[in-house]
């Protein structure tokens, strides 16, 4: 029997005010001088503001480091991990989307272990010494997971590339899942990091590396986004509620068991046009299952059930994964997520070497198929 291993966070709350608990939580810790890391748009709208009032109230002091991008590039990093120096923050509070939460996690990791200061070197699954400077992690999206992961991707600019880091160090110590935080995002955000959760979700549940425990988180996931993001991107808040959880237990299972071509595809369009991830998961997801279903099993049967497919348990195992693809198409295509990759930029002229850059990436290796080059171009080129 092969040998698995499951990472989660220490301590995580849920729910509707969460956040509350975050001072009390770094005062038991011993913290005094917190580095929030977050971007400017969230400082504008007043929601990084609801974590760092709780902060002043309570006498911790903090500053704010808001040169975070989309797709965060080596260079802010490498900004952030000057600002956590200059400072003398001895905890990062991460409050965003994936972007801020793993252009923390990159800061943490470098400031823990300086011989990594060469950002590029923390590509792969690198055994780094210590483990990062504590982490606080606030999403404020329904998506990446980032709050209780082991990865974090960072994008080379300079080469055209994003590079996933796997590490176990990275974790957050504390993840503070509370919807209010996520409930003024645009409908769009709320749609793009929706896909990507869902993407998580199924991709952990058929890679190479499922089992029992990974299998118990993804379906759950499934399940629940499938019941409640169409709602969840309209702004119903218990929707909203259970995209929080969902997206975070499908960051349990993928974090420990892998994902596959959709986000080995996905990061060389975010990396090539900037194209935002879960668009770019969206765009791709359908065409990867697709590739995929002869591949998987009886899993499919499982996601058409999620899907409220009638009859997914007894129909042929064929025809279950056509009406899950189906479903997970009407859905996308409902939440008017686009569908081309030509809407994100890509050119006929850049197939090859988005094709190689996937082939290269380390999500792919875990996809339920093996994928030549020839068969990632020829799905990009379905996409154009």
């Amino acid at each position: 029997m092969a040998v698995h291993r499951m990472i989660w966070n220490q301590t995580a709350y849920f729910g509707a005010g969460a956040i509350k608990e975050i001072p009390g939580e770094l005062k038991a810790r011993g913290f005094s001088h917190a580095l929030v890391v977050t971007d400017a748009v969230l400082v504008k709208t007043g929601v990084a503001t609801r974590v760092t009032k709780l902060l002043e109230d309570a006498g911790i002091a903090f500053q704010l480091f808001t040169d975070v991008k989309p797709n965060p590039p080596i260079e802010n990093v490498k900004a952030g991990l000057a600002a956590f120096k200059e400072f003398g923050a001895d905890v990062l509070v991460s409050i965003g989307g994936g972007s801020p939460q793993d252009t923390c996690k990159a800061i943490g990791i470098i400031a823990a272990n300086p011989e990594h200061a060469d950002v590029r070197s923390l590509e792969g699954a690198v055994a780094t010494q210590n483990p990062s400077v504590p982490i606080v992690a606030v999403p404020t999206t329904a998506g990446t997971a980032s709050e209780t992961t082991i990865n974090y991707v960072i994008t080379d600019t300079e080469n055209r590339r994003k590079f996933v880091c796997v590490d176990p160090h990275d974790i957050p110590v504390l993840a503070v899942v509370d919807p209010e935080m996520m409930a003024s995002a645009p409908r769009g955000l709320k749609v793009a990091t929706g896909l990507d959760a869902l993407t998580h979700a199924i991709e952990g549940y058929v890679c190479k590396g499922a089992f029992e425990l990974s299998d118990m988180f993804h379906l759950k996931a499934i399940q629940m986004i499938a019941k409640s993001l169409p709602a969840a991107a309209d702004g119903d808040p218990e929707a909203m509620d259970r995209m929080a959880m969902a997206q975070y237990i499908a960051g349990m299972g993928y974090s420990n068991v892998g994902l596959g071509l959709v986000h080995g595809m996905a990061h060389p369009l975010g990396a090539f046009y900037s194209a935002p991830h879960g668009v770019a998961n969206g765009i791709l997801l359908v065409a990867v299952l697709e590739y995929n279903a002869p591949f998987t099993g009886e899993k499919y049967r499982d996601i058409a059930e999620a899907f409220d497919v009638p009859n997914a348990q007894t129909m042929p195992i064929e025809d279950a994964r056509k009406a899950a693809i189906e479903a997970i198409r009407k859905m996308a295509v409902g939440l008017g997520n686009p569908t081309k990759i030509s809407e994100v930029g890509a050119t006929e002229a850049d197939i090859q070497p988005l094709a190689e850059a996937a082939f290269a990436d380390v999500c792919t290796g875990a996809n339920p198929r093996e994928a030549t080059v020839e068969d990632i171009a020829a799905i990009y080129r379905s996409l154009l």
